[in-house]
């Protein structure tokens, strides 16, 4: 590296200290396909001359090779890093670079353009300070411009620069760099961003971007490395209210008790006065325990241990902030959620919710309306599909700390995780606690589910028959339910056609109805265990994300999955309804089996196999499973 080589080789002790104490801009670009984005940042890292003698000479190379610049370099190539990107000319995934100039440094973040990957811009974009929105100066404001713009405004980044690129292709005109900030800002002025800065560039000739450019004098503004390094960093989150997510109880020894995390917001001293939640018990701050010694004040961006005057039940997950002005303590939430999955998401399937280091529980509601990036359009929508953005309401398993987003990035973001996979889904934006979350409450009752089960002689349970239609389910459940009433036991049974004839009347068959019909089902299921019954359940049931979820609506060992183990062919030959013909013809969709998929158990408590055993001898293996289990 030829930049500050003199000094490296000096004095790098002296080097490392400069670069200390130099602040960090995190940035993102964003704009059309070919707007110039890989090139820009391409031309920053040449300019700064951060880049080794290898990469300038692969530089070279790859330039002659691809030959998209004639003789001249392909700063894109520096970005570009996929040899996707690459052979199609785009940006895919987010590139992450690191320069640093004589005043600052920077992390930028290339993001893609195509709105199949706004996935990657919002990743990209959530950690930046500032967004440079790219326009192609021969294409003015684009449909896509304004998806990115909103996105921008959506995460919260205050600071925009637009960068109206390629002002060589049209002759430097101040007439056509006018009239496309007109345009911007317009529409800029409608999703609330203010803060722009707006500077005339060819990304490719050097024109505006690290010098001022003798082809436009008629613009006297900053060049964009200027305002990278003069824009000022908003440090408000230091001036905010104390938050502190728990990440580690940290207990080396007998004599301390401490307690780690990244804090959020505000600031914190020894004396001061922290609220725990979402438990609501109070402390002192009594030591504040960094690498190197103890600190006597501790602000937002800091990674620290507080041990506490007082010893309170504290752990992972626990948010420690202000006594005096504490976060909010809610299990139900409007937000704005970004989809980030090839599966659809489907209104009450659980998922599982991480805000700060808390993860919980949660499943989407209802979907208040879809919002069409493009042309800002509120559409009514049943899911949401991968890219898509919604408005909707949350309900969580449990309650927990939380700020609005506006106010606080990291204790009002929060990502959704699905259960089976781990895989992240979605990413999204607290705005407020619903008003029920905090106006609803537990009744303490002093008859229990224990109480109840005792009076009946028996282990209050759940039986949860899953197959195929035609497997045999409500045969089987049927008669297990008659040797449980002739031996004196308390049951009910519910029937998935039966439920539909009442409870779920209104569901169809679709994805998502099928998920609110097994929510419901488990729901009911859940309230008669409590009444200290054994409950029969009859539903195909076809999905495990829906059968985990009503497992986990109960106590370990009150849930037994019984898998009615039939072939499709086997299934479809008993064909008792005549459903599997309809289907074939096509005069029923969604069918099981058929155009709809059904999720096998992988670890079923108990597998029936009705093409080797009679309804009779299968009720018989189960009710001598229930004996075993200590239920009947």
């Amino acid at each position: 590296m030829a930049h500050d080589a003199d000094l490296i080789a000096r004095d790098i002790e002296g080097y490392l200290a400069e670069q200390e104490r130099k602040s960090l801009l995190r940035f993102i670009t964003c704009g059309s396909v070919d707007d110039g984005k890989s090139t820009l940042i391409g031309r920053l890292l040449y300019e700064s001359k951060l880049l080794f003698e290898d990469q300038l000479q692969q530089l070279e190379a790859d330039s002659k090779r691809m030959g998209t610049q004639g003789e001249a370099l392909d700063f894109a190539l520096l970005v570009d890093g996929l040899s996707a990107e690459r052979e199609q000319g785009i940006t895919i995934d987010v590139a992450y670079r690191f320069f640093t100039t004589d005043r600052r440094k920077f992390i930028v973040a290339d993001t893609p353009g195509h709105e199949q990957y706004t996935r990657n811009m919002v990743t990209g974009a959530s950690t930046a300070d500032v967004a440079v929105i790219l326009i192609d100066a021969r294409k003015g404001v684009l449909t896509q411009t304004r998806r990115h713009s909103y996105l921008v405004s959506l995460i919260g980044i205050r600071n925009v620069v637009l960068a109206v690129n390629k002002m060589d292709l049209v002759g430097y005109s101040q007439e056509t760099f006018e009239t496309i900030v007109a345009d911007y800002r317009a529409f800029a002025e409608r999703i609330g961003i203010e803060r722009i800065t707006a500077i005339p560039m060819s990304a490719l000739r050097g024109d505006n971007v690290t010098t001022a450019s003798d082809a436009m004098p008629w613009y006297a503004g900053p060049t964009l490395i200027e305002f990278l390094e003069t824009v000022e960093i908003e440090s408000g989150h230091q001036s905010r209210p104390f938050r502190m997510p728990v990440q580690w109880v940290n207990r080396p020894n007998l004599d301390f008790r401490g307690f780690a995390g990244l804090i959020a917001g505000g600031t914190v001293r020894p004396g001061d006065r922290v609220r725990v939640l979402p438990s609501g018990r109070e402390s002192v701050v009594r030591r504040i325990v960094a690498h190197g010694g103890d600190l006597d004040e501790a602000v937002a961006g800091q990674s620290v241990t507080l041990a506490l005057a007082d010893e309170i039940d504290i752990s992972r997950g626990d948010v420690l902030c202000s006594a005096t002005e504490p976060a909010g303590v809610a299990d139900q939430f409007e937000a704005t959620l970004i989809w980030m999955s090839e599966e659809p998401l489907l209104p009450g399937r659980p998922y599982l919710l991480k805000i700060g280091t808390r993860v919980v529980t949660g499943t989407v509601s209802a979907l208040k309306y879809k919002v069409n990036v493009n042309t800002l359009e509120h559409l009514a929508g049943k899911t949401l599909d991968l890219n898509e953005i919604a408005v909707c309401n949350l309900s969580l398993d449990r309650a927990v700390a939380f700020d609005a987003y506006e106010d606080n990035r990291e204790t009002g973001g929060f990502i959704l995780i699905d259960r089976l996979s781990n895989a992240t889904v979605g990413a999204g934006l607290l705005h407020f606690a619903l008003r029920r979350s905090q106006n609803v409450h537990w009744q303490a009752l002093d008859v229990d589910k224990a109480a109840r089960a005792t009076l009946k002689a028996q282990k209050a349970c759940v039986l949860w028959f899953t197959g195929l239609s035609g497997a045999g389910k409500s045969t089987v459940a049927n008669m297990l339910e008659k040797k449980l009433f002739a031996q004196g036991r308390h049951t009910y049974l519910l029937d998935g056609d039966n439920v539909r004839h009442g409870l779920n009347k209104d569901l169809g068959f679709t994805d998502v109805d099928r998920v609110e019909n097994i929510r419901r089902v488990a729901e009911v299921a859940k309230l008669m265990v409590d009444a200290g019954l054994i409950v029969l359940v009859s539903f195909i049931s076809p999905f495990r994300a829906e059968r985990r979820m009503a497992r986990d609506l109960l106590e370990a060992g009150e849930f037994l999955e019984v898998f009615v183990d039939t072939p499709l062919a086997v299934a479809e030959q008993r064909d008792p309804k005549g459903l599997y013909r309809k289907a074939r013809r096509g005069e029923i969709r969604n069918f099981t089996g058929i155009d709809s998929p059904y999720e096998a158990p992988e670890n079923a408590e108990i597998r029936i196999d009705t093409t080797a055993m009679s309804p009779e001898d299968a009720a018989d293996a189960v009710l001598e499973r229930l004996r075993d289990a200590g239920i009947v």
